[in-house]
């Protein structure tokens, strides 16, 4: 248990040490914000900073930081390494810097951001793979929790209307509709915060419950190796497969709507720094878990294999409401409820909200009137029904597109860190702080494509083929690198 201590105990010193270094680097001032200066009642609306903490942790979190973290923990216990240095040094650094550079480009949508650092190609990639990746996680996050409706309550004998997936995901779609277009302070701003403080209480009652219950969180030092029953290599498997709970692209989609509510540039370190911290602590506390509740058998981690595997009547959600149980009685399965329902869907109304900006940014559609609100409000949550209703009646199958979701999720954060890195260095300012996670993301992002079965990896020759990987990936991550020192030096002049 002392190594997770420890690992706790970085990321918390890590937001009071590194993370003002970040700060202080990037330089905020008293510059009027988007929020004061344009408020419009809609999108730009000044919220306190405790709500900003709150609504910026579930808008990153959700479930990220859970399922992640679990599906890592079958690595074993190196996963807490990723978990904390690549939260301080990577997951929090992008998370910053997405929020900070929309709000100093007027709360721009992070598409537009990057292109105003990596150029218009780039813009229009970005505006097109953004809008694709937000509407696709609203809708995964509207037929999960339908389904797991559903489930429970057939269990518990209720039949009709409300034991159909249909009736449960058209529900979620309207207030998803209605999240979206009203104001951010109606709902987000008055639910998210309860919904926020209920991820953290999980959180703090997994750790607290596992010593109580006798479970022993094993040491790094002791299983410096990897654990994986299928031997999945770590690298870098690892790094994408643990996504919201070390680093993820799909926070820089979320941070651009608190940039549009500080009211003051000093608060981006406690938002957005602050908020990846405290992601990163979550995550270790169910990594943790996940390495401590389930046997060991020769030294790899079987049975959390058999409780997140969908075959044996397992998956992410009952392996959430397991560790709950088990650590916490019947409290744990009050806040499992909350967590394998309640989450998600906070998580689907933002990305549909995020789309929605993301797009009126790229027309330029002003937001404030509701007849502009509607004209992207009605595609955007018609595409998601589209392809909600379509999964649920087996029309299609989203699954297929999903499994691209962590590599683009990963790739997304490369870019954004490299925009970051071009800012700085416009600005003559210590560039290395993003250009180095940027460099290693590239490596990870390029590795995972080249031998993952669901990209190039999908060629048999390619498969899992660490000789060609490996390389593949270091080779293009020191290009990058090259490419922008090749920029900086210019700049510099």
């Amino acid at each position: 248990m002392l190594s997770f201590i420890i690992c706790l105990a970085i990321l918390v010193c890590g937001y009071f040490t590194y993370g003002k270094l970040v700060d202080s680097t990037f330089g905020p001032d008293d510059r009027e914000t988007p929020a004061v200066a344009i408020n419009d009642g809609v999108d730009y609306v000044v919220m306190p900073q405790w709500k900003l903490f709150l609504v910026q942790l579930l808008n990153i979190a959700g479930l990220g930081p859970i399922f992640g973290a679990m599906q890592g923990a079958l690595w074993g216990p190196i996963v807490f390494l990723w978990i904390t240095f690549g939260t301080v040094f990577a997951g929090a650094v992008h998370d910053y810097f997405s929020g900070m550079l929309s709000e100093r480009n007027r709360g721009a949508s992070i598409s537009e951001v990057t292109g105003t650092y990596l150029g218009p190609t780039m813009k229009t990639v970005m505006r097109v793979f953004a809008v694709i990746l937000l509407i696709m996680v609203g809708t995964v996050f509207a037929v999960g929790p339908a389904g797991l409706l559903v489930k429970l309550l057939s269990e518990k004998g209720v039949t009709g209307p409300f034991a159909q997936t249909t009736v449960w995901l058209a529900i979620i779609l309207i207030y998803y509709f209605i999240a979206t277009f009203i104001s951010i302070d109606k709902i987000i701003g008055k639910i998210y915060p309860v919904f926020g403080i209920c991820l953290i209480v999980m959180a703090v009652g997994v750790s607290i419950g596992l010593p109580m219950h006798g479970y022993k969180i094993p040491e790094v030092w002791s299983n410096f190796r990897s654990m994986h029953p299928d031997g999945t290599p770590v690298w870098s498997f690892m790094f994408i497969t643990v996504a919201c709970g070390a680093i993820s692209g799909f926070h820089a989609t979320q941070s651009p709507l608190m940039a549009r509510c500080l009211k003051s540039e000093r608060q981006g370190h406690f938002v957005f720094y602050g908020a990846m911290v405290a992601e990163g602590c979550i995550a270790l506390v169910w990594a943790a878990a996940g390495c401590s509740l389930y046997e060991v058998t020769g030294g790899l981690n079987t049975g959390l294999k058999a409780i997140l595997d969908t075959t044996q009547g397992g998956g992410q959600s009952v392996a959430i409401y397991d560790v709950c149980v088990k650590t916490m009685g019947s409290v744990g399965v009050i806040l499992a409820m909350l967590g394998v329902i309640a989450c998600p869907i906070t998580s689907g109304d933002t990305a549909f909200r995020s789309a929605r900006l993301t797009l009126a940014d790229w027309f330029q559609i002003d937001q404030e009137s509701y007849a502009n609100r509607l004209k992207l409000c009605i595609p955007v949550l018609g595409v998601g029904a589209v392809l909600g209703f379509g999964n649920t009646l087996k029309l299609i199958d989203y699954s297929v597109i999903w499994r691209y979701f962590s590599w683009t999720n990963q790739t997304l954060a490369m870019i954004v860190l490299w925009a970051g890195a071009m800012y700085l260095a416009k600005e003559k300012k210590n560039y290395w702080i993003c250009a180095v996670p940027a460099t290693f993301m590239s490596a990870v992002s390029i590795t995972y494509f080249v031998m993952a079965k669901e990209c190039l990896g999908m060629i048999p020759v390619l498969t899992l083929n660490t000789k060609v990987a490996y390389p593949a990936g270091l080779v293009v991550a020191v290009c990058f690198l090259a490419l922008f020192l090749t920029k900086a030096k210019k700049y510099a002049k």
